[in-house]
């Protein structure tokens, strides 16, 4: 059977880097089953997400050396790897647990991209989930006394689990700026987006008794400005006076769930390149 690889490619725009790497692929006789390419005029970058199918004999260190060469060239930035071999996740949560069971479910079904290893949590809440899908659980309490202390548990935590991803499915502790920087580009955090000017307690309350006509979610990656990283997927849903702010807080975290779940997915798979303060997402 033959295994099936990912290419990510980001480098200085220049005419030929798609070709190029087309060809170099080619001439591997490597057969490209699924390909995406941008050219980012503002940055001046070119990104190119290809997934290829090898046959029994592939050497892959052999095509690393030979793309190396390549890459040189165009002062590239790439990886190669299998698509088995998935990222390992650890999933953060605290009391709300609609986007953990949406993750553990389609992990469950192999749909997620990702390889979640272990769950940790400030309460008791994913204790449940976790058991019923032979995944760890990790208890973590947080109190304005321990929070330093706290942390420190929760990275040895990620280290002692190989964490590849963090995921903030509704994880209401705000991680350090260090802890933040460490995580650059492999934390992911989901978040109310079209209620920005409803922050604190109950926000779809504060935003139903203003009278919203949108509520959403965002999926973005985690800097040291709160909620303020680079945006990987976004929904939002119309909803009027007849939604009572009970019905609205259901709607919100159905959103929130899909778009978790498609963050963590875009990124497991590749599919996210960072490309300044934005991203570019090949879905």
């Amino acid at each position: 059977m033959n295994r099936e690889y990912i290419l990510r490619v980001s480098a200085p725009d220049a005419i030929g880097i798609l070709a190029e790497v087309m060809t170099n692929l080619a001439s591997h006789r490597l057969n490209v089953i699924e390909n995406h390419d941008f050219g980012d005029a503002e940055t001046q970058r070119f990104f190119i997400w290809a997934k290829f199918e090898a046959e029994q004999g592939f050497n892959m260190d052999a095509f690393r050396d030979g793309f190396q060469a390549l890459a040189s060239r165009y002062d590239m930035e790439w990886s190669l790897r299998q698509t088995s071999d998935q990222p390992r996740a650890v999933i953060l949560l605290s009391k709300a647990d609609h986007c953990l069971n949406d993750l553990l479910y389609r992990h469950r079904r192999n749909r997620l991209g990702a390889d979640i290893v272990a769950v940790v949590s400030n309460h008791e809440v994913g204790a449940w989930h976790a058991e019923r899908h032979d995944i760890d659980f990790i208890h973590i309490p947080v109190t304005p006394d321990t929070k330093q202390s706290a942390e420190e548990q929760l990275r040895r935590t990620l280290a002692d689990y190989q964490a590849d991803l963090v995921i903030l499915a509704r994880y209401m502790q705000i991680l350090s700026d260090d802890l933040s920087r460490d995580l650059a580009g492999r934390c992911i955090n989901i978040h109310h987006s079209a209620l920005p000017s409803f922050k604190g307690a109950r926000p779809y309350h504060q935003a139903h008794a203003r009278g919203v006509k949108l509520v959403g979610a965002t999926a973005h990656y985690v800097t040291g400005d709160l909620d303020e990283g680079p945006i990987i997927a976004q929904e939002v849903s119309s909803v009027d006076h007849r939604l009572s702010a009970d019905a609205m807080v259901e709607r919100g975290r159905d959103i929130e769930a899909r778009v978790l779940a498609r963050a963590v997915t875009a990124h497991a798979e590749g599919r996210v390149f960072l490309n300044g303060h934005r991203t570019v997402v090949f879905e």
